[in-house]
């Protein structure tokens, strides 16, 4: 832990006792998720739960947007609730073909665009919009749904899906081999049960595992994976700092300690520390880390320190944006998080997402130190 950050629940050098009950720590969790909750879970998370199309606000500069409404409308209405059986749907999910064929079309759509124009809102939308009952539709992460065939095996994640209208794959990307073989394998299986698929990204389908891994080596895969999916393109800028002042500046340790010890069920950890014990939990359980967390307090921000940190801490800020938890923070800048070569290297989008969602949360945990 760094000598220049207290511990949590303990008071700074040299300054005044400090009010109120000791702040949680991340750190000290281990959470365990069994396999019923992951399928159980799989929905929009509480930031996209009451998202809908009518309130997405397009860019009236960016036509690709109001576009995508329009497509993933009609893309939702044609899911009316027949039967997931394998060749029932034509195109998209657009009308019904008598025989019963697997259609030789894309059984999905895939949203690709930059980070911030909207892409999971508009995934959350579908989701909602589509015309069947919660148990028969799925919304999850990438992380969450290659975590999902860990727990049950391939045969059972596949019995599971399979009686589902829709399948949302949420931040779709291939950080290796393994993970491209079987998502390929298993969206092929789906889609012949009849499960319509969508997905967001911010890699075209054919770019996947791109600037990876070999992606040459599996480029049967990956073309099988594209063949699955219209693509829909989204351009637009960040949404969340479009005409919004710079990021806040970090706070000082002692401030950042003072706001979790005064706000209920804040949580306060190291950042090195945090880093460290990022690796001992998988990240399909950072989710669960976070439960019952009203707003995350870290002291030492520094750059980190290595890829492997850096794509752990990137889910953890994905899972922080999508619990609307806010972050509070002294040390460096979110912006400073990441080195350079990592920000021109293959996982840059990854990377360009995470300090965005970060600063969000960084402007909305403003008021645990404006409101003390």
């Amino acid at each position: 832990m760094s000598s220049s950050s207290p511990a949590p629940g303990s008071t700074a050098p040299g300054s005044a006792p400090i009010a109120g009950t000791a702040p949680l720590s991340l750190c000290a969790r281990e959470p365990h998720v069994p396999a019923d909750r992951l399928v159980a879970e799989m929905v929009p998370p509480p930031r996209f739960d009451s998202v809908r199309f009518g309130t997405y606000i397009p860019d009236p500069n960016q036509p690709s947007q109001s576009e995508a409404v329009r497509v993933l409308e009609g893309f939702a209405a044609g899911l009316d609730g027949a039967p997931a059986t394998g060749g029932k749907r034509g195109f998209l999910g657009f009308g019904r073909s008598k025989a019963p064929k697997t259609p030789a079309g894309p059984r999905g759509v895939y949203l690709d665009g930059g980070y911030g124009v909207g892409k999971t809102h508009l995934l959350a939308s579908l989701w909602h919009a589509t015309p069947a009952e919660p148990s028969r539709k799925a919304f999850g992460t990438f992380v969450e749904l290659t975590n999902l065939v860990g727990a049950l095996g391939f045969q059972q994640t596949v019995q599971t899906l399979s009686g589902h209208r829709l399948l949302c794959i949420d931040e779709f990307e291939l950080d290796d081999p393994g993970d491209t073989v079987l998502v390929s394998t298993l969206l092929g299986k789906l889609v012949e049960a009849g499960v319509a698929l969508a997905a967001t990204s911010n890699t075209l389908p054919g770019k996947l595992g791109e600037g990876r891994f070999a992606a040459a080596d599996f480029l049967r895969e990956i073309q099988g994976l594209s063949a699955h999916f219209r693509t829909l393109r989204i351009d637009g800028e960040d949404y969340r700092h479009r005409g919004l002042p710079e990021a806040p500046a970090p706070y000082s340790d002692d401030e950042v300690t003072r706001a979790a010890h005064a706000t209920d069920g804040a949580s306060l950890d190291d950042f090195p520390a945090l880093l460290d014990h990022l690796a001992r939990v998988h990240p399909s359980r950072y989710g669960a880390l976070t439960d019952g967390i009203a707003a995350v307090c870290l002291t030492g921000v520094r750059p980190v320190p290595d890829q492997s940190t850096a794509l752990r801490l990137v889910v953890l800020a994905d899972r922080l944006y999508d619990r609307e938890v806010p972050v509070l923070a002294s040390g460096l800048p979110f912006d400073r998080l990441f080195s350079e070569e990592m920000l021109k290297g293959g996982y840059r989008k990854k990377y360009f997402r995470a300090i965005s969602r970060l600063t969000a949360l960084a402007r909305d945990a403003a008021r645990l130190v404006d409101n003390r």
